[in-house]
């Protein structure tokens, strides 16, 4: 509520009374200041906050999937209007449904998200290994197209992966519009990507043979190189963080970093073993399979701190991490000091919300018993979160400004976060 303070001076005793007020100039025109009336009243209302947040719920049933993309929830659930057993995808905004649409096949859905004012979905083609991925238009739901592969997205660049009856693998850039090829390369071997700092990058690594670094965006080569020009390693895998190419090989107890750009080595660090790796901020986080890990510089490769407990970064700001609960731990989450590793706070009985999108706000919950959960938000601080509410059901997710939960029934509560 808005409060106006008019100052009215100092009032005398001994002052001349004021002066009539001159009429207002819209007296005789009562239809403007009706209509100026108005236009205020709805002005105010546009601007009032909401009471609460508003919470409604859409239909699902067993079998069913949920989705969430910006104010939109896509479920994908048993066609109830055809036969057999096929699947439909529908789309709501609010408790208004959108459009629906059936989907191919066995109508299995992995995973659906909206790029360019189109929805994709992309799932098993059938009961076997191939798969598809089918096009809809986001404000009718109108098929566009479809097409063999797993596609997904890395950044703004839509990618597709041949399917794996195909005996000539490759990775193709498809134009979301129409579906179209935009560029194809060969690909055999292990694949990953980086993204996020402005550039689209695909690594390609082989076998045997030249380890090949892809733009993204245009299909160019910006590095190629034979890693293992003698004999490879007998177990490998790769990772790309932060611009590194990772190589984690003699069972996890080596871990070899090469610049992305050129695939020069950088520098190599023996560990106790790793499992994978993760960007921790500004450093590298080396996370072992039974639990721990080791913060690496990625500059030198020097180790700054281990913990035995923690591992799992979810999230890093200023000068905290994020952390999840590893096998040896007790559960929950945690909050530690990214310089030097140390336990800023440690939040028990916490699971982390999935996200659908990023930028979203950092939900967790724990159980109240009888269905519902307390909700809260982690802020890094190292007090206790502020919480958000409670909410009713399980296997939440959540979105940009959107959370949704299951109920037992099979039906799904969406609750509107901002």
């Amino acid at each position: 509520m808005v409060v106006t303070v008019i100052d009215l001076g100092e009032l005398r005793h001994d002052a001349p009374p004021p002066a009539a007020p001159r009429p207002p100039r819209g007296v005789g025109r009562p239809p403007r200041i009706l209509a100026l009336l108005l236009l205020a009243l709805l002005t105010l209302t546009a601007a009032a906050p909401p009471r609460g947040p508003a919470q409604w719920t859409l239909p699902g049933g067993l079998g069913s999937a949920v989705f969430v993309s910006g104010d939109v929830v896509y479920v994908v659930r048993p066609n109830r209007g055809g036969a057999g057993d096929g699947r439909e995808l529908v789309a709501y905004r609010g408790e208004r449904e959108l459009w629906r649409s059936p989907l191919p096949g066995i109508g299995t859905a992995v995973s659906v998200w909206e790029q360019d004012g189109r929805v994709m979905v992309a799932g098993p083609a059938g009961n076997d290994a191939d798969w598809e991925t089918v096009s809809y238009d986001a404000d009718t739901g109108a098929d566009v197209w479809r097409r063999r592969g797993v596609t997904f997205a890395v950044g703004r660049v839509l990618l597709s992966q041949s399917v794996a009856s195909d005996t000539s693998p490759s990775i193709t850039r498809l134009d979301p519009a129409d579906g179209s090829t935009m560029w194809t390369v060969p690909s055999t071997g292990m694949l990953g990507f980086d993204y996020g700092s402005g550039t689209e990058r695909m690594v390609l690594s082989p076998v045997t043979g030249q380890t090949v670094v892809v733009d993204a965006r245009t299909g160019a080569r910006v590095a190629a190189r034979d890693l293992h020009p003698v004999r490879p390693p007998a177990q490998w895998q790769m990772q790309t963080v932060d611009g590194l190419l990772l190589e984690i090989r003699d069972g996890g107890g080596t871990v070899e970093a090469y610049d992305l750009d050129t695939l020069r080595p950088r520098w190599t660090v023996k560990q106790e073993l790793v499992d994978h790796m993760d960007s921790c901020g500004a450093l590298l986080c080396a996370a072992r399979p039974v639990g721990g890990m080791t913060a690496i510089d990625p500059a030198t490769g020097a180790v700054r701190w281990t913990v035995d407990r923690w591992a799992g970064v979810v999230a890093a700001r200023g000068d905290r991490l994020l952390v999840g609960a590893t096998a040896t731990g007790a559960g929950g989450l945690a909050v530690l000091g990214q310089t030097d590793g140390h336990l800023v706070a440690e939040m028990s009985g916490w699971t982390l919300v999935p996200q659908h999108e990023s930028g979203g706000p950092l939900l967790a919950t724990r159980p109240l018993g009888g269905g519902r959960q307390l909700l809260a938000e982690m802020n890094l601080s190292g007090g206790p979160p502020p919480i958000r509410g409670v909410v009713t059901g399980t296997d939440c997710t959540t979105g940009v400004t959107l959370l949704v939960c299951r109920r037992p029934a099979g039906d799904f509560v969406v609750r509107r976060l901002s």
